[in-house]
């Protein structure tokens, strides 16, 4: 008998879709009221960091460069207070094979797949991931599905997701182009179900496991290049996957006192889900859109639990402006002579901020770069936005940025600084959803509170303290 197809059937088939298609049974590592075991489910990939590392060499990716950006540090120290200006970095994941850091969570994801015997993957994604599960599917000899939202209900898509659907095609995926709108999460469930194929989602931890590589090699190349750890790691936060790999793998390789430090573009006042506002973003990745829902709520994403969990691991969380990482885009190439896309120059404009609080001994890694292409350089993106309506100048971001109306470029480098997220406010929030799934507080017990505890970075005293401010 077919099943049906109609969205509330296939809705509620999720969790059965997800078991079949993932190989994990999510409800295995859930206990008491609001408790699951995180690193359980982390350690069920059954893959060490060294063989990870093993598997991710096999297709070339990896041991990319950690390269000193000598002309930004000179340009931070301009107009940090004397003995300060820290030595910047950045791990240069360009150089992998589909020229970003999500290779490394599309290739032990797909080796995964492989090795259970599945025939193809499916992930969802607008991004550079779906490009890395394309390339990676072909090294394995895999198919591959890629679902990304592009369009407005006018059928207007972003220069930025046009190219990456472009690069997806010419690795041979099949791409499925949808609208913005609830049909995302339907589709993918539906052609995971139709197919059979592996889920190869941005949040299992197979995809988290596959960056700890990531900030396990910044840790040695510091070690062998610099004699020291790296006092500040600067990651793009937007789903979170990025920021919590590589915080792992800095733990994993001993780094105790690395301070690891979020990154988002300021988008303040546009809704990621709007039709009416989604082409009004000039920036389409890396944005509060992304960063501020999945922090404060990881889970609600396309698989039971995500295995991307920042508030775990996250030190500091900072905003830049839109204009910002337009011109320190344009700073990386003329200075550097590194033409670089939008995504890794988020967190390199911040730290271009950042460095000036740290003295000029310090090292601070940008924790990625990425490739671009056409839709993705400054240009195109400017044009599209003024198409939108735009108004596109130079000035003060801090003081004149809308979203959503204005692009404003910074008239001196001096005047891109980074704005502090409430780090509080959003454990207020997490704690505030987690109890939604239950009755009352009388329902945790102190598991539950440690748990809590260990989500937000805090202790049982701040979860208790917060309970008593929300009302319970």
């Amino acid at each position: 008998m077919a099943l049906a197809k109609d969205y509330d059937s296939v809705m509620a088939r999720s969790n059965e879709i997800m078991k079949k298609t993932l190989g994990l049974d999510y409800s295995e590592f859930e206990s008491g009221s609001v408790r699951f075991d995180y690193e359980a489910l982390m350690e069920a990939t059954n893959y060490s960091i060294e063989e990870i590392n093993r598997i991710q060499a096999q297709t070339g990716v990896g041991n990319t460069p950690l390269l000193e950006l000598r002309n930004l540090t000179a340009l931070a120290r301009k107009y940090a207070k004397p003995g300060y200006g820290a030595r910047i970095f950045t791990k240069d994941e360009a150089a992998n094979p589909s020229g970003s850091f999500k290779a490394r969570r599309a290739a032990c994801a797909l080796a995964h797949a492989k090795k259970q015997g599945y025939k193809g993957v499916v992930a969802a994604t607008s991004g550079n991931y779906g490009a890395a599960v394309a390339s990676q599917a072909a090294m394995q000899g895999l198919r591959s599905i890629i679902i990304q939202e592009c369009f407005d209900s006018k059928g207007v898509g972003q220069p930025e997701i046009i190219e990456k659907a472009r690069a997806c095609e010419a690795y041979g995926a099949e791409v499925i182009q949808l609208t913005v709108g609830p049909e995302l999460f339907y589709t993918f469930l539906s052609v995971l179900e139709d197919t059979g194929y592996f889920n190869a989602s941005l949040y299992s931890p197979y995809g988290i496991a596959g960056v700890e590589t990531l900030g396990y090699e910044i840790a040695m190349q510091c070690r062998e290049k610099l004699g020291k750890e790296p006092d500040m790691v600067v990651c793009t936060h937007a789903g979170g996957g990025m920021l919590t790999g590589t915080a792992r793998g800095l733990i994993k390789a001993g780094c105790k006192n690395t301070q690891v430090v979020g990154a988002s573009i300021d988008l303040t006042g546009l809704h990621m889900a709007s039709d009416t506002q989604f082409n009004k973003k000039s920036c389409t990745t890396g944005h509060t859109g992304f960063g501020v829902p999945h922090a404060s709520d990881p889970d609600n994403c396309d698989t039971p639990r995500s295995a991307g969990r920042v508030l775990r691991y996250m030190d500091r969380y900072v905003t830049v402006k839109q204009g910002d990482v337009m011109y320190i885009t344009e700073a990386l190439a003329v200075l550097e002579g590194l033409e670089r896309g939008p995504a890794g120059n988020t967190s390199l404009a911040a730290a271009l901020s950042l460095a000036q609080e740290l003295p000029e001994d310090a090292i601070l890694v940008v924790s990625e770069t990425e490739y671009t292409g056409a839709g993705k350089h400054i240009q195109p993106q400017m044009t599209f936005a003024r198409h939108n309506g735009i108004d596109i100048k130079f000035g003060n971001p801090n003081e004149e940025d809308r979203p959503g109306v204005n692009l404003v470029l910074p008239s001196d480098p001096g005047l891109i600084q980074v704005e502090n997220v409430d780090l509080t406010h959003l454990r207020h929030s997490y704690i505030k959803k987690a109890m939604k799934k239950i009755n009352s507080s009388e329902d945790l017990d102190e598991a539950d509170l440690i748990y809590m505890a260990e989500e937000t970075k805090t202790d049982v005293d701040f979860v208790k303290e917060t309970l008593k401010t929300l009302g319970y």
